[in-house]
């Protein structure tokens, strides 16, 4: 337990000397609240209500596809795998100590936006604070299990730029929280159920505890974890 205690530990001082996870998980996405919070609000005065489950959800996604994988590679792919190896420490010890990490800073991040918004925007706060935070970790993790498959699976910083921002930019335009889903043609609104962002986006706007909706959130826990031990086994094998 001390060991795993240490990792964890670890993995969280490495994550605030690296200023591509903290610009990912801190900077861009409360700069972005704070700036187009005052833009929604001014423009839609009934965007209040759902101010908080936006920015949150956008939060997430960035932190959880943009900047969880990338120590992930730079771990997996390089000189850190051999080092692991030679000190008998289990492959996996990497992937969940960034996995754990990464949850704790993006509830900080997701806590902030809590606090800030009914302070500055007069942002409408959940009726359940419990339920909208349990739905809020359930959410953050299955974003970052996505991301730590991805860290997985690709090889270099440059594919993950292009494989993130796929995932990315989809689940900002496509989840709700720049307009209503119900604009987009059948077409784009399938493709934005097939991202956690959607999901997350519906549980945390209905006050958390949205059984469909979680139901679906566990669905990507499960499968980017099993996908995960399957990679993890073949870079072992490797």
């Amino acid at each position: 337990m001390k060991a795993v205690l240490f990792g964890i530990g670890l993995q969280w001082k490495l994550d605030l000397r690296n200023r591509g996870v903290l610009l990912t998980y801190y900077a861009v996405p409360l700069v972005f609240f704070l700036f187009i919070s005052g833009i929604f609000t001014s423009i839609n005065p009934e965007a209040y209500k759902t101010l908080i489950p936006a920015m949150t959800v956008f939060g997430v996604s960035m932190g959880a596809f943009l900047g969880a994988p990338a120590p992930l590679i730079e771990m997996y792919g390089g000189e850190v795998k051999k080092a692991y190896r030679v000190g008998g420490i289990p492959l996996w010890t990497p992937a969940v100590n960034n996995l754990i990490s990464g949850m704790v800073h993006l509830l900080m991040m997701s806590l902030l936006i809590y606090l800030l918004a009914p302070i500055l925007f007069h942002a409408s706060i959940p009726a359940s604070t419990p339920a909208y935070f349990a739905s809020l970790a359930v959410f953050i993790a299955a974003c970052l299990c996505v991301g730590t498959l991805l860290g997985l699976l690709l090889k270099s910083v440059a594919k993950l730029t292009m494989i993130s921002q796929l995932i990315f930019l989809p689940s900002v335009m496509l989840s709700g929280i720049m307009f209503p889903a119900g604009m987009l043609p059948d077409a784009l609104q399938t493709i934005g159920r097939i991202l956690p962002a959607a999901w997350g986006f519906q549980a945390l706007n209905d006050g958390g505890l949205d059984g469909a909706a979680l139901l679906v959130l566990a669905g990507f826990i499960t499968a980017a974890l099993a996908l995960s031990i399957w990679r993890i086994k073949k870079l072992k094998a490797e």
